[in-house]
């Protein structure tokens, strides 16, 4: 059996310090209001000697600034970490996927661009392999009680439901569903397990959850009752007194299988 996996996620916003730009590391809610917390390498290599199984590294303004995600953070990670790294953040072009795999990446993160050209996901399929392209699906709930996704960062509503796109992207090629509910970002009361649980029935790739884990039983939730292959969290690793490997045993002593020791 296939040992299910805590993935940290490194979220990052450009900050002008003095007269030089830098990626921040932050943590947001709802993805709206926004806290800053460091640097992510940094926070990166705290992970790995936490015994994290991957990372997930997200350049938030990329796909609203309409530029291409920041490579000097997941170069200087690549050097100074040695555990797998999804990126994601402002890719539309294969051009995009090959420059992050290039520079340190193993896995790359599509949203915005998947939606706006979904054949995107099967030429990077083809060209990189499934196992590289990650189908990344923003999405909440609306006033008449439907799921939809989202793009531009949270900002722009599409017509997709996230189960039936989900599925749409497995066909196309992706290797890789990770899932975020909007409505519960950053509010630490728990994952959406209904939508997880549902796309994690419907496609035969693996499914990351995220988006308000608060409390160590929200991972075990998501696994048994969401039904997910991963779990990632932001917050919960940047502010609660808790860290992977702690969680790991929690999830551990659930029955659930997950690695205990890199």
């Amino acid at each position: 059996m296939l040992k299910r996996r805590l993935i940290p996620k490194l979220q990052m916003k450009a900050r002008h310090i003095g007269r030089s730009e830098r990626m921040v590391l932050v943590a947001t809610i709802q993805f709206d209001e926004v806290v800053d917390i460091g640097d992510p390498v940094s926070q990166a290599k705290i992970y790995e000697a936490q015994a994290a199984d991957e990372l997930i590294f997200l350049d938030l303004d990329a796909s609203l600034e309409n530029r291409e995600t920041r490579v000097d953070v997941v170069r200087k990670a690549a050097e100074e970490i040695f555990m797998p790294i999804t990126v994601g953040g402002g890719v539309r072009t294969i051009a995009d996927f090959r420059r992050l795999l290039s520079n340190g990446a193993d896995k790359i993160s599509v949203n915005t661009a998947a939606v706006k050209t979904p054949d995107l996901i099967e030429r990077a399929s083809d060209t990189f392999g499934a196992q590289c392209v990650v189908l990344s699906i923003d999405y909440r709930q609306a006033k008449d009680g439907e799921y939809y996704v989202w793009i531009e960062g949270g900002r722009v509503k599409t017509s997709l439901n996230p189960v039936d796109w989900a599925i749409a992207g497995e066909r196309r090629g992706a290797g890789e569903i990770l899932l975020t509910s909007i409505d519960r970002d950053g509010t630490r009361r728990g994952l959406d397990l209904e939508i997880t649980r549902r796309v994690a029935e419907n496609v035969s790739i693996p499914v990351i959850t995220s988006g308000g884990c608060g409390a160590a039983s929200h991972f075990v939730e998501g696994f048994l009752a969401g039904k997910a292959d991963a779990v990632s969290a932001g917050t919960y690793f940047c502010f609660k007194d808790e860290n992977t490997m702690q969680t790991r045993a929690q999830v551990k002593n659930a029955g659930i299988p997950i690695r205990l020791h890199r």
